[in-house]
């Protein structure tokens, strides 16, 4: 795959919803690349509320957006005339091993000042590292990296929104 997976955080899900204009000029621009963007279920349930505005923002932007193993979600990976391939990062679920680098990360993160450590934000640097090649979405560079800094991950960059 040429370009890299998009991952988002919960910060970029609020931005969306929040229609603010850097993170809707983002994802608008990331409608085309072969990885739909991803989004963790936890991720999202920390965002969903039952509330219809916010509802019918994050129902939009998940159009775009796949949620890794949920069935209802759209495929990871967009059509293509040689038909769609699969992505195997998103095909399986994280094992025994995934979560202890989770925790691991949460033990040894330098975080920001005045932050706690976050299972979510773990759990998306992991996921953006098990892509391979991928660039994360964040309101909170620096919680992400610092997770990223424990991972070691060869390719995964984070772009603030």
């Amino acid at each position: 795959m040429s370009a890299r997976v998009p991952v988002y955080d919960t910060g970029m899900l609020i931005a969306l919803a929040d229609r603010k204009a850097k993170a809707v000029a983002l994802h608008e621009g990331l409608r085309t690349v072969p990885h739909r963007a991803l989004v963790l279920g936890p991720v999202l349930a920390q965002v969903w509320r039952p509330q219809p505005a916010l509802v019918h923002a994050l129902s939009g932007v998940l159009k775009d957006c796949t949620v890794p193993q949920a069935r209802t979600s759209a495929p990871p990976m967009r059509e293509t005339k040689a038909g769609r391939p699969e992505c195997l990062a998103c095909a399986t679920g994280p094992d025994l091993a995934d979560w202890r680098r989770i925790g691991t990360a949460l033990g040894r993160a330098a975080l920001p000042t005045k932050k706690r450590p976050d299972v979510v934000d773990a759990w998306v640097a992991l996921a953006a590292a098990r892509h391979g090649s991928a660039v994360i979405f964040t309101t909170d560079p620096g919680d992400i990296r610092a997770y990223l800094t424990v991972l070691a991950p060869t390719d995964v960059h984070v772009v603030a929104v």
